[in-house]
């Protein structure tokens, strides 16, 4: 599928989640029933490595940048299996405490951690996430991180619905004050038990569903980066390296490659970044485009940034698409629990 029709499905999702529209398919109802076979049966292969033991990395991270009466940065992290840290057997291992961690240094402030993701999640328990996040004390996180969609291609939640569950999450956590970075759907295109041809329409289903999640996400004021390659061409380049040992979920090496691709616009959401770097580099394709393009353009591209900029424009709103240099994060120290 190219760009430009990728785009004009992106926009169709997005318009029926926007006005409650619910018969927009990802890649046709039969052949999501496939995919959704095809995954199953992956699974029931896979699944035997895997344990549903997921480390608690709440805390306090950055112990060293401690200054008596300033508080820490307030972190959460939201979405499914992928943002709780499944697959690997310690907390330092999580997306996560890798975030915590990496955000810290460049912030040069202490990170309070909490994780109210759950493994399994499709979008329309990102309701009950955040109430989570919000009913906790005062004061409300500074950044969310927000991991999902994957269990809404297997499980066969409607993309309109998804992106519709999606935007409230994010126009929720905006109005209460906290800055918005979604990581969108992976591709599932790359699990090895995936066999052709339905590994290419598992692949169309994910990159269609991500790039509606994207201008959903950035018409509410949030920001989203493409996790496509967490389980994408680096994985299929080494999967023993970068899958955990069910072959599903990443290993701690796939974690904290998703952290480097993620961390950087945590960051720029933030205000941590240098001027300079928030301008558009010709060089590196970055620029402004309608939402829609940009989108389509990001789910092709794991670690690419996009986020709200001009609101109105010939084809609707415009978007500013950044392919940011991934931060290594450095390695999660023990997290202090939170008071």
């Amino acid at each position: 599928m190219t760009s430009m029709s990728r785009a004009r499905v992106a926009r169709r999702i997005a318009a029926g989640a926007a006005y409650g529209g619910g018969g927009v398919g990802l890649a046709g109802a039969a052949v999501v029933g496939l995919v959704l076979a095809e995954l199953r049966l992956a699974r029931r292969h896979v699944g035997n490595g895997s344990s549903d033991r997921v480390p608690v990395a709440d805390g306090v991270y950055g112990h060293a940048y401690d200054i008596p009466g300033e508080p820490p940065l307030r972190l959460a992290m939201l979405g499914d299996s992928t943002a709780a840290g499944q697959g690997v057997h310690r907390a330092g291992q999580t997306p996560g405490a890798l975030l915590a961690s990496g955000l810290a240094a460049v912030a040069e402030r202490p990170v309070e951690l909490r994780n109210v993701a759950s493994p399994g999640a499709r979008s329309d328990d990102l309701d009950r996430q955040v109430a989570l996040v919000l009913s906790a004390p005062p004061p409300v996180p500074d950044i969310c991180v927000i991991m999902i969609g994957a269990n809404d291609v297997t499980r066969r939640m409607p993309p309109t619905r998804s992106v519709r569950h999606l935007a409230a999450a994010v126009r929720r956590l905006r109005t209460a004050g906290a800055e918005v970075v979604v990581g969108t759907c992976p591709d599932l295109g790359t699990i090895e038990p995936v066999q052709q041809p339905l590994r290419w329409l598992a692949r169309r289903a994910s990159r269609q569903l991500a790039a509606a999640q994207t201008i959903g996400v950035v018409e509410q004021g949030g920001r989203t980066v493409s996790l496509g390659d967490l389980l994408g061409p680096e994985f299929e380049a080494n999967p023993r390296e970068l899958f955990g040992p069910d072959n599903y979920h990443p290993s701690a090496e796939g974690y904290a490659t998703a952290a480097m691709a993620v961390l950087p616009t945590v960051c720029a959401a933030l205000g941590l970044w240098p001027a300079e770097e928030e301008r558009p580099d010709v060089s590196r394709r970055e620029g402004f485009l309608p939402v829609a393009r940009a989108a389509a353009e990001a789910a092709s591209e794991a670690g690419t940034e996009v986020t709200a900029a001009m609101p109105t424009g010939p084809r609707g709103p415009w978007a500013l698409l950044k392919r940011r240099r991934r931060r290594r994060v450095p390695e999660a120290e023990p997290a202090t629990p939170s008071l």
